[in-house]
């Protein structure tokens, strides 16, 4: 038997059931995000009903979309930032024996338990207060799937050595903060204001809030009762709640229930969010019926999300696309909201959006299109902003931010703190202007899943052609090399954002910023043929897009500067030039070296000066795109690059990589299919857990690492596989690791739900249910076959 895990610590005694046992302050944190339950409307974060925020507990609750502006004084400096809001806290719910003290935790001893099937989050506890009266108590709470806008909790009390009064709150909090974050304490904190709260005559207690600075209201309305009860409340300033008073019998439970509705003035088809959430609040359902609607709905959910492994992993697995099912799910698409980095856990990158949708989309494109078609229709609804960024910058088309909030403006920090060295210094990640391609990449990857000619028509080829008539605009003619070039840049890297030698921020001709810049080039111009005659007509005349620059697409696209040394690309131009860090002796100095900027800058030393990585750069190529579509790719730059560029590759930038972001594991895993399986695999262990595991030293508190997570499944669903969507076609060529011996998938493709893969050691199986689509070509490593509804074809390998 494997020992007990500490207090405090996550255990998975089956592959659906995440559990806590004990409490533990330094791991509370970490219980309350992976404990969070969420509708893709709202998530709320794991913490114990009776908590405040006080540096152990952190009860947030956070509202897709949800954002407000405010300035803060760093450094001496005003900045500006937009963070997702910490919405008023729902939970309050507290208890006490008559003539006691309120219970405000910890209990003496407690189990808490995720339901991952359900989405239900089981707290069994027992308390003891200051007299000795022992109280069992068991909760459970869920954010409804069925209808997001409600929240329920059942608690239910058992005295176990007393009997008489038993005194229960439940209440509403308005005077909330966002100071999830330490690093962030010295920022604007409040950005909720109460607007009012009170009673209804019916029963229902109501709060309201409105942001600092933004026109956001969020409002509450909560129903509390339980059988017998003597109710009151209490209303005062950012404050509403219930008190009950009831007559408890040793071993006799007595049961609560607390619903609570929320609507946002960002909603639609309400009046007003107040109005809307006491009616809701009055009318919604008991306990056991919300439960039940809302488990049939995660039931459909698994059922699409179907991944037969045969490994011993499945437990973090079913974490992972839980957070993910969560986070984002059909509930979100009329939101018009992104995908937040970190989820809606918590208030880290304050909820802002980057790139961490390329990992996302490349699961959901063939398990929930319509998600992903909503996540690019949000980008393109902020088409109009990333041209405004192109021309603040003196060029055209469309370029993406690489953080943004709720309007699709530049939200990168202009400053960080080193906590190591207490120095606030420049931020110049806004220079990352690869996340443009990446969603070029979603774009196309989408329409080659799905086949949905609409949205290409409607949003998708638009979309396309303005970030590819930015990367036009972006290089400039370099006469000696008679390339074009790509100047001022940083690439995934993110260590590197200046040459040691030079006075300012970029860097020249990073090779995976050019190479995926010639290869939405190149799509840009597929797209338009694809479109219908006359929509790409419109298109052209709308856009202005004449003869004379596409053909200056195709020939930037063709001589893009890629640099090259020791027979690899280099992460940029100049990279040859960096000394080699003395890894030996740093790895003897510090056991830890994720954040190495971080040591070098308290060191007064520069990671820039040095050939190290925080995560894949470089190697991103191979993540996105086939070995074969990436010598193709470099061909069409000019570089006769043979097969074993891969694996040279590889091992020169793995050595040199540190792994400071949990997407590093990820792509290495994905890359290193093809080379070492073994390797592959251990770091697929890794990014699968990276959560589960907090392999950040604590950031998982902060919010989930929805990218690494979504990434993680997918590496099961598509890398070692081997599937790809293109050409009309669906790709396989499986690679499966030794401790893995059979893969299952259902999958949804051009139509088709249902269509199931599975792959062990001698097959491939392809099936679809009878349905009325087309059939699908399946290609297989030199073997094309057509699957026709009702089919299932076998391959043997």
């Amino acid at each position: 038997m494997p020992p007990d895990p500490p207090p405090g610590y996550p255990d998975m005694p089956d592959p659906w059931t995440l559990r806590f046992q004990g409490f533990d302050p330094a791991e509370e944190g970490l219980r309350e995000a992976l404990c969070a339950v969420g509708n893709g409307y709202l998530v709320s974060r794991g913490a114990a009903p009776e908590s405040v925020a006080d540096g152990v507990h952190y009860p947030g609750t956070y509202l897709a979309g949800c954002y407000d502006r405010t300035e803060s004084t760093v450094a001496g400096r005003v900045v500006d930032n937009e963070d997702l809001v910490n919405g008023p806290n729902w939970l309050p719910f507290t208890f006490c024996a008559g003539g006691g003290t309120w219970f405000t935790g910890p209990p003496a001893e407690q189990t808490v338990e995720l339901d991952l099937r359900r989405g239900v989050l089981t707290r069994t506890a027992l308390v003891v207060d200051d007299r000795g009266r022992r109280t069992r108590l068991v909760q459970r709470r869920f954010a409804s799937q069925a209808n997001p806008h409600l929240l329920a909790l059942e608690t239910v009390l058992t005295p176990e050595n007393w009997d008489g009064l038993l005194e229960v709150r439940s209440g509403l909090d308005g005077l909330v903060s966002n100071t999830g974050v330490a690093r962030y304490r010295g920022l604007t904190e409040r950005h909720l204001r109460p607007v009012g709260q009170g009673v209804d005559e019916d029963g229902p207690v109501w709060l309201e809030t409105a942001a600092i600075g933004s026109p956001l209201r969020i409002a509450l309305a909560a129903r509390t009762g339980a059988e017998g009860a003597r109710s009151a409340t209490e209303c005062r300033d950012g404050w509403a709640a219930h008190l009950l008073a009831l007559d408890a019998e040793r071993g006799r439970p007595v049961t609560v229930h607390k619903t609570v509705a929320v609507h946002t003035s960002r909603d639609r088809a309400v009046e007003t969010p107040l109005r809307a959430s006491r009616l809701l609040a009055a009318e919604a359902a008991g306990f056991d019926h919300l439960l039940a609607d809302h488990a049939l709905r995660w039931a459909e959910l698994w059922r699409r999300c179907r991944t037969e492994a045969e490994f011993d992993g499945a437990g973090p697995l079913h974490l992972n696309l839980f957070h993910l099912l969560q986070t984002y799910t059909e509930h979100s698409v009329d939101l018009d909201v992104g995908v937040p980095a970190r989820g809606l856990h918590g208030e880290a990158y304050r909820g802002h959006v980057f790139w961490d949708e390329l990992f996302v989309l490349r699961l959901l494109n063939l398990r929930f299109p319509e998600l992903a078609r909503a996540v690019l229709r949000h980008r393109h609804r902020r088409l109009d902003a990333a041209r405004r960024e192109a021309a603040q910058v003196g060029l055209r088309g469309a370029m993406y931010p690489w953080q943004s909030a709720a309007d699709g403006r530049e939200e990168s920090q202009q400053l960080h703190l080193n906590p190591l060295s207490g120095r606030w210094l420049p931020d110049h990640s806004h220079l990352q202007r690869h996340v443009g391609s990446a969603v070029a990449y979603n774009v196309w990857q989408y329409y080659q899943a799905t086949g949905d000619g609409d949205f290409l028509a409607a949003a998708g080829a638009e979309t396309l052609l303005e970030i590819a008539r930015f990367w036009s605009s972006a290089a400039s003619w370099n006469p000696a090399r008679e390339r074009w070039s790509i100047r001022g840049v940083l690439g995934p890297d993110e260590y590197h954002d200046a040459y040691p030698w030079a006075d300012g921020p970029g860097l020249d001709d990073n090779a995976y910023t050019n190479v995926l810049a010639s290869w939405v080039l190149a799509r840009a111009q597929d797209a338009l043929a694809a479109l219908p005659g006359y929509r790409r007509d419109e298109l052209r005349e709308r856009l202005a897009l004449d003869d004379g620059e596409l053909d200056r697409w195709q020939e930037i696209g063709r001589r893009l500067y890629v640099p090259f040394h020791d027979g690899v690309p280099s992460q940029f131009d100049g990279y040859e030039r960096l000394a080699e860090l003395d890894w030996a002796a740093y790895r003897q100095r510090y056991p830890d070296l994720r954040r190495l900027d971080r040591i070098l800058e308290a060191e007064g030393d520069t990671v820039n000066r040095y050939r190290a990585s925080k995560q894949a750069d470089t190697l991103m190529l191979w993540y996105l795109f086939s070995a074969r579509e990436v010598r193709d790719l470099l061909r069409r730059l000019g570089h006769p690059v043979r097969h074993e560029l891969l694996r040279r590759t590889t091992e020169y930038y793995l050595r040199r990589t540190v792994h400071g972001s949990t997407l590093s594991s990820v792509v290495h895993a994905w890359v290193l299919t093809r080379s070492d399986r073994r390797a592959s695999w251990r770091h697929f262990r890794d990014a699968l857990v990276a959560d589960l595991a907090d392999s950040q030293h604590g950031t998982t508190a902060e919010g989930v690492h929805l990218g690494a997570m979504a990434g993680a499944v997918d590496l099961l669903q598509r890398c070692y596989t081997g599937l790809e969507v293109r050409e009309d076609a669906l790709w396989l060529d499986p690679r499966l690791p030794t401790a893995l011996d059979r893969l299952e998938l259902d999958l949804r493709y051009r139509g088709h739900w249902g269509l199931t893969v599975a792959v062990d050691r001698h097959t491939v199986t392809v099936g679809l249910p009878q349905d009325r689509q087309d059939p699908v070509r399946v290609r297989l490593r030199g073997t094309e076959a057509t699957v026709r509804p009702g089919e299932t074809l076998r391959f043997h390998l």
